[in-house]
């Protein structure tokens, strides 16, 4: 099948286009991020979600990311019981740069616990933490951003969130959806009176649906009660444990 010229990434580079506007959608809460991300790019995934929290009282909101490392972070966050609200593209904080140069950056990702405690979230790629220049760039970041603003500032590297990494939050969080606190209590009190080794010998010693087990599991390790290697896919063959 022939593309347009304009569709063909491998062409170098393209002509640059307006980001993407999401309408409304019914019953979703509109973007509110400061600037939106969803704009052409030859290295970065652009993401959309729709995600309810605590501060929407459980409606859904579209949230866009720049790319799967700031989904991922997020979504580690959303797992957190101690979560209250998640912000994205966040209004930008001026700063003076090594040079002297008057800039802005917009941190990735705000995070709201339920103690009010605000956290702010700078997420980039191990190569680009490894040089003085992000380095120089992130400590003037941090010290012009404001009390006002958050409480603290954390530095996030993105290498950490590998592609099976995000996978697996995301499969945990889609599992979250359906929460079941029930099945989640039985399927923990099995694991704590029987022996097993993969996930599948977990799941043949639950007296209830196979896929009601798994998607129990999953919320288990979301939780950080279970145990597993969030750097290979979860699956009924994966090693866990009790954590």
């Amino acid at each position: 099948m022939t593309y347009p010229l304009d569709w063909d990434t491998s062409t170098g580079e393209q002509e640059k286009r307006p980001a993407l506007e999401v309408g409304a959608v019914h019953e979703v809460l509109p973007y509110d991020g400061y600037r939106n991300p969803l704009t052409r790019s030859a290295t970065t995934q652009r993401i959309s979600m729709t995600i309810a929290t605590p501060a929407t009282r459980g409606q859904r909101q579209i949230f866009h990311f720049d790319g799967g490392s700031e989904m991922a972070v997020a979504l580690e966050a959303l797992l957190s019981p101690e979560l209250h609200h998640l912000e994205v593209q966040l209004p930008p904080v001026a700063f003076r740069d090594f040079d002297g140069k008057r800039r802005k950056h917009s941190f990735d990702l705000r995070i709201t616990f339920r103690d009010n405690f605000r956290r702010a979230v700078f997420v980039r790629n191990g190569t680009s933490l490894k040089t003085w220049k992000t380095q120089n760039e992130i400590d003037a970041i941090f010290a012009a951003t404001p009390k006002s603003f958050a409480d603290d500032k954390i530095v996030v590297n993105a290498d950490d969130y590998t592609q099976a990494y995000r996978d697996n939050l995301l499969r945990i969080w889609y599992a979250t959806e359906t929460n079941d606190a029930a099945v989640d209590a039985y399927v923990l009190k099995r694991a704590r009176k029987i022996s097993f080794w993969f996930m599948r010998d977990l799941i043949a010693q639950c007296d209830i649906h196979p896929g009601e087990a798994f998607d129990a599991i999953l919320r288990l390790i979301g939780q950080r009660v279970l145990g597993v290697n969030h750097h290979l896919t979860i699956c009924h063959h994966s090693r866990i444990w009790l954590a």
